[in-house]
């Protein structure tokens, strides 16, 4: 129950404490990151008013097609982060390469940020929700240039990851290690206000979250899962609700909140998974972990992957404990591999 106003900064101040190396860098770099997802905001609630809906020409390094909202959003999370002062590089989903910060104000920041400026963006057109997905690592090193290795951590190293998700209200979730909460932006204040404390995962939900269009190219142990799902069972209330968007945020926000399981498998078409690892999975499995739930691979705890480079893709499977146990059962059963899984 909420009793007071709560802005996010306020909260953040409040907590910061909590954080190993609070020395208010952190907390300015989350002020930046929600700073932008206003921007963005903005842009997305009108973006049928203004001529930045549909395609570019361009592709992305993953060889999709970009979104004009794509791009705009990649720029201004970038801009907030480069004129902030409190990080060195930016890894976006947008781009082949990081983006190394050399300013003067930024050439002895400790972090690094790993972000997908637009997750979901084919949706706008049809005013779908989207979001903006980001991880926040330290630096390894405390002094010279930086490496790539150095963004290529493992998820367990990560000291905060979050999502903006711009639907009906727009909302920011995060973690920093100490439990998940989440804060809704009040337009007339334009300031995000703690709406969701300490965010749990229902142990057991009644909602499973794939792309079923894709149920031939999915491996057997996915497939049993769904038929399980599908089933009339009244001591496990099923058959379970299917729901999905198609836009990862919204997924795994409805899911968080009235329990569920979200399944990204591998498929005939990329045996290695689609999503990728750095910017989607390790910020999302962490704060599934956060508030209670379970983020695997179908064989390995996501964030305990090292991961190889930079936008690499693997099988993706989050939410409710009970729910992801009992596909971990059926892959179990029928020897869940692939190219990445081993």
């Amino acid at each position: 129950m909420i009793t007071k106003l709560t802005t996010l900064e306020q909260f953040i101040i409040d907590k910061q404490g909590d954080f190993p190396f609070a020395t208010g860098e952190l907390s300015s770099l989350l002020r930046d990151l929600s700073l932008a997802a206003k921007i963005v905001n903005r842009e997305v609630n009108k973006a049928g008013l203004v001529d930045i809906l549909g395609d570019l020409s361009t592709c992305n390094v993953q060889g999709e097609q970009q979104k004009k909202l794509d791009v705009f959003a990649n720029e201004h999370f970038i801009k907030a982060l480069s004129s902030g002062g409190e990080c060195c590089l930016v890894a976006s989903e947008e781009l082949d390469d990081p983006i190394y910060i050399n300013n003067e104000v930024s050439k002895s920041a400790k972090y690094l940020v790993c972000i997908d400026p637009l997750d979901g963006s084919s949706n706008v057109d049809v005013n779908v929700s989207v979001g903006t997905i980001f991880s926040i690592y330290r630096r390894t090193k405390s002094e010279g240039p930086i490496t790539l290795d150095e963004v290529l951590q493992k998820g367990t190293e990560q000291v905060a990851a979050g999502y903006f998700i711009y639907g009906s209200s727009t909302m920011m979730v995060y973690t920093t290690g100490k439990g998940v909460n989440g804060f809704t932006l009040d337009p007339s204040i334009g300031e995000f206000c703690l709406s969701y404390p300490k965010m749990r995962f229902p142990e057991q939900g009644r909602i499973y979250s794939i792309n079923e269009g894709n149920y031939l190219r999915f491996p057997q142990s996915v497939k049993e899962y769904i038929k399980y799902c599908q089933q009339n069972d009244k001591d496990t209330d099923r058959p379970y609700t299917s729901r999905y968007i198609g836009s990862m945020v919204a997924d795994i926000h409805r899911n968080l909140l009235k329990g569920g399981i979200f399944l990204y498998p591998a498929t005939l078409s990329h045996p290695k998974g689609k999503l990728r690892l750095v910017y989607e999975c390790n910020p999302i499995a962490f704060i599934v972990e956060q508030a209670g739930g379970i983020a695997t691979n179908g064989k390995k705890r996501i964030l305990d992957i090292s991961p190889s480079e930079l936008h690499q893709r693997v099988p993706f499977f989050a939410g409710s404990k009970d729910m992801v146990n009992k596909l971990s059962e059926f892959i179990e059963k029928h020897q869940y591999v692939n190219e990445f899984v081993e």
